[in-house]
């Protein structure tokens, strides 16, 4: 075939230079001679003639086109025309003077009938109707419609007038509908004026015998041309000589031979018709190989069975000999030979020798690429460490170790001995390798081993075969024997440095099956560990901050509750995900058994919502120990919070403003079970009666702390004894997935039990509330009230009289001794006789006296009176002023606190325990 031919025209025009063409024997006997020229007949296997029909048929689809594009036309002109023809009729009849009035007329079919006629035939158009405001016709051309409905005329009754293509009942036509309207602007009647589409269709018709004549005289014209221009081309094919002929062939067969691409083709029935040079080369094909069949040719099984078979493949390589061979194979038959298989071939040998090695750096790149992505994704250290090794296997190696310096898991700055490292991750690509387990503690003890070299250099150390590598059995030889034993054989050691300073060490394994390191692999593994030492850097001093946080924000926050016994109380406090925050409480003792609940939240998180939290809550101590009322001290401490905004904002400093600060504070009296409750900018806290009930009480809100301009203002409750108080900040009941409301109701359910104490009411709250990180910081204080025994507590009204002093002194000491404290009677008399004489002298009625027995003993007087008295050291010459004196040597405390109608002072003494007396005080006061 194609082998074939090439070779008997070469043959019978040799190139010049003498050159032999190889394989003689392929030259096949029969063939025409180069110099014999084709019959002139124009057969249709010519390209003379398949030039011809082609251009006839363009000819003919073209005057199709054309006649078609003409009839189209002409239709379109035709009815353009009857739509001009019917507006200007209608319009014409619509807008005539008579045509309004004779709408309006007793008859007006008999005066718009002839009328209508004479324009249709004026107009030329077929038809000329009218219609009334209903759209019946009153005039048309058939008679017999006269008094029917007309179709389509909605538009034009609405004021509109148009023209329009109509379909429909009784004919399809052109037409144009305008309205008539009088002199009022109303339409009154409808003009409707066309022309029958059977018109236009007659119209055309007398047009198509022009336009057909015209394209027969076109395509005669274009057939003449077509074959004058066929006629030419058949004599310049005839044309070619021998010479020209040759020629071609010889350029042929030079690119055959030039070509560095081997070729083949192979027949239907496997037998091989051509090889090109290249291909016998690549191959090593024999010399007789033309129409062998390829079975017997010696290539490879692959290769025979893919010529074969004639399967179609696309850079498929392949081995021959000792090459690698990228095949391509194609089936002839498509393309115009006969049935066959064309394949080629082209040496990959050391194209791929380089592409495996761009593989391989590929595969590295793509590495390093994840080890960014993937290391360092959180802010702990063991983690950071584990997604390096998890990186790193089995990737890079079978088996990564990570160990990192005690002193960096805890935070701290990384000491300058490194012989001692822990174990932090460990990666395998197989489970029951001899490796020391995950929190060992690893010793570098031994100079010459890899280890202790790569921490001295401060770089990678490569040991390619551990078998060969003697020191760094120095250190465990029976853990490297086992080591080798498993099959582990190559190793590189990387120190994991940041900032200049040691933080650990990586190694990486490789064991059986794998290749060993190469010195390309040391870069890698370099660049991982040095991206890893950065994140555990960062990670090691986010927790020595964030443990400095904690550290101080414990520091701040009250570490166990006083004792007292008006309450039952249990906390809980949640930082949230993001580090310490600004959430408190507090639990503070007030004078007469009475208890403060202080819950408060400042904005933002991190050290400076600590700090800020730390400093109101000792304003609120400090503030609370002047036994003010809860909207006096929320006022003290709010203006407290203006200052500190005002000196920051002064300052320019970065600190934040404190501004939004909420609080909540309360008191709890157990004598009469009231609980007094001021707020800023804080949630309502929840109530939960003996019975299980929950409420949230509607307390005065007031603004945040630090907005001012605002009085405080003091919410009342009863509650009974048992019930219980919950405060909390409002992280417990709201976040970003639910709304507050929503929050409170999980609340009520998750409280709504009598019999729950305030640790199970705290455990609850937390399963229910928050059973993840919370978003923000939660502080939670549980209350159940308990309520003082009347029988202790005994109250005195005492007349404004000095001489009453003495007779309740007597009823004070009588119930003390009902009480059983024989031994506090004397200083309680003391300190009632001094409180109760001060206040009937220097005060105001009404004056009462009030006794408390619990924890300890507490004597109270209150009169109407706001002055305060106040210790002071009586001058040898002063007659009194030592009663306060005696009143603070006996008692554990005194003070004083100011109500409503007066003021109350108060001193509290110890069971059990007599306090020392300044005796020398005792002796120079008493001597006056």
């Amino acid at each position: 075939m194609i082998g074939r031919s090439l070779r008997s025209r070469t043959t019978a025009a040799p190139p010049s230079g003498g050159r032999r063409l190889p394989h003689p024997s392929r030259r096949p006997e029969g063939g025409r001679g180069p110099g014999r020229r084709l019959s002139p007949s124009l057969s249709v296997r010519t390209l003379a003639a398949q030039v011809f029909l082609l251009q006839l048929v363009i000819v003919l689809v073209l005057v199709a086109a054309a006649v078609a594009a003409l009839v189209v036309q002409g239709r379109y002109d035709g009815e353009e025309d009857a739509r001009n023809r019917s507006r200007a009729a209608a319009a014409a009849f619509a807008h005539a003077p008579g045509t309004a009035y004779a709408l309006r007329s007793a008859d007006p079919t008999a005066l718009l009938q002839p009328a209508a006629e004479r324009v249709r035939q004026g107009s030329g158009v077929d038809f000329v109707t009218v219609t009334d405001r209903r759209g019946v016709r009153l005039t048309d051309s058939q008679p017999e419609l006269i008094g029917t409905r007309a179709e389509g005329v909605e538009r034009a009754l609405a004021g509109e007038a148009f023209t329009e293509t109509f379909h429909g009942k009784p004919v399809d036509a052109v037409r144009a509908v305008v309205p008539v309207t009088d002199a009022s602007r109303r339409v009154v009647g409808v003009i409707s004026a066309g022309v029958q589409f059977e018109t236009l269709g007659h119209v055309v018709n007398r047009q198509l015998p022009v336009m057909l004549g015209s394209a027969a005289a076109a395509l005669a014209l274009a057939t003449g041309g077509t074959a004058l221009v066929s006629r030419r081309l058949r004599r310049q094919t005839h044309g070619l000589g021998p010479v020209e002929m040759t020629r071609m062939f010889e350029h042929h067969d030079a690119v055959l031979h030039a070509v560095r691409e081997g070729v083949l083709i192979v027949s239907g029935d496997g037998r091989l018709l051509l090889a090109n040079d290249e291909a016998l080369r690549l191959l090593d094909l024999p010399e007789d190989a033309d129409q062998r069949p390829v079975a017997e040719l010696g290539l490879s099984p692959r290769l025979t069975r893919l010529l074969v078979s004639g399967e179609p493949v696309s850079d498929e390589v392949l081995p021959a000999g000792e090459r690698l061979l990228a095949v391509n194979t194609r089936l002839t038959e498509p393309y115009g030979g006969a049935q066959g298989l064309v394949a080629t071939f082209r040496d990959t040998t050391e194209l791929t020798a380089l592409s495996g090695q761009a593989e391989v750096a590929r595969g590295r790149l793509t590495l390093l690429f994840e080890a960014g992505v993937r290391i360092g994704t959180t802010l702990d250290m063991r983690r950071t460490a584990e997604e390096l090794a998890d990186v790193a296997v089995p990737r890079m190696a079978d088996y990564v170790t990570v160990e990192l310096l005690d002193s960096v898991l805890r935070g701290e700055e990384p000491t300058g001995a490194v012989s001692r490292m822990r174990r932090t991750a460990l990666s395998e690509a197989r489970a029951g390798h001899p490796l020391q387990p995950v929190g060992d503690l690893i010793r570098f003890v031994v100079a010459d081993t890899p280890m202790v070299a790569a921490l001295h250099r401060g770089k990678a150390v490569l040991v390619p075969d551990l078998h060969t590598a003697q020191d760094w059995r120095a250190q465990d030889p029976e853990g490297a024997r086992e080591a080798l034993e498993y099959g582990i054989h190559s190793l590189i050691t990387v120190p994991l440095r940041a900032r200049g300073v040691v933080l650990g060490m990586v190694n990486f394994w490789r064991g059986r099956g794998a290749p060993p390191f190469e010195e390309e692999d040391v870069a890698v593994a370099e660049e991982l560990v040095a991206r890893a030492a950065v994140a555990i850097d960062n990670a090691r001093r986010y927790a020595r901050e964030h443990a400095m946080a904690v550290t101080l924000q414990r520091s701040l926050l009250p570490r166990e509750l006083p004792e007292q016994d008006a309450l039952e109380i249990a906390w809980r406090y949640l930082p949230a995900q993001a580090g310490v925050g600004g959430d408190w409480f507090d639990v503070i003792p007030l004078p007469g058994f009475r208890v403060a609940l202080v819950v408060g939240d400042i904005v933002g998180h991190g050290l400076h919502a600590a700090v800020t939290m730390g400093r109101l809550r000792t304003a609120v101590l400090n503030f609370s120990s002047l036994d003010l009322p809860p909207d006096e001290l929320l006022g003290h401490l709010d203006e407290m919070v203006s200052a500190l905004d005002t000196r920051t904002a002064h300052a320019d400093s970065d600190g934040a403003p404190v501004t939004g600060a909420t609080c909540l504070y309360a008191v709890y009296d157990p004598v009469s079970g009231h609980c007094a409750l001021s707020r800023a900018g804080h949630v309502a806290p929840a109530v939960v009666d003996p019975e299980g009930r929950v409420t949230f009480p509607d307390l005065p809100l007031s603004p945040p702390l630090g907005v001012g301009g605002h009085p405080f203002e003091v919410g009342e409750l009863d509650l009974p004894e048992g019930s219980r108080l919950l405060l909390f900040t409002d992280g417990l009941v709201e976040d970003r997935r639910r709304d507050i409301d929503e929050g409170l109701e999980r609340l009520r359910s998750a409280v709504a039990r009598p019999d729950q104490s305030p640790e199970e009411t705290c455990r609850a709250v937390m399963d229910t509330m928050l059973p993840g990180h919370p978003s923000d910081d939660v502080a939670l204080l549980v209350a159940r009230t308990r309520r003082l025994d009347p029988s202790r507590v005994a109250v005195w009204d005492v007349p404004f009289d000095v001489t009453a002093v003495s007779r309740v002194r007597t009823e004070v000491g009588r119930r003390l001794a009902e009480w059983g404290l024989h031994a506090s009677s004397f200083s309680t008399e003391l300190i009632l006789s001094e409180l109760l004489t001060n206040a009937i002298r220097y005060g105001a009625a009404p004056v009462r006296v009030r006794m408390l027995l619990g924890r300890t003993l507490v004597c109270e007087v209150s009169d109407g009176s706001n002055t305060s008295p106040r210790l002071r050291r009586a001058a040898t010459t002063d007659e009194g002023g030592r009663g306060l004196f005696l009143v603070s040597q006996f008692a554990q405390r005194w003070g004083t606190r100011y109500v409503a109608d007066g003021k109350v002072i108060w001193a509290e003494q110890t069971l059990g325990h007599m306090p020392e007396a300044d005796a020398a005080g005792l002796i120079e006061q008493l001597a006056w």
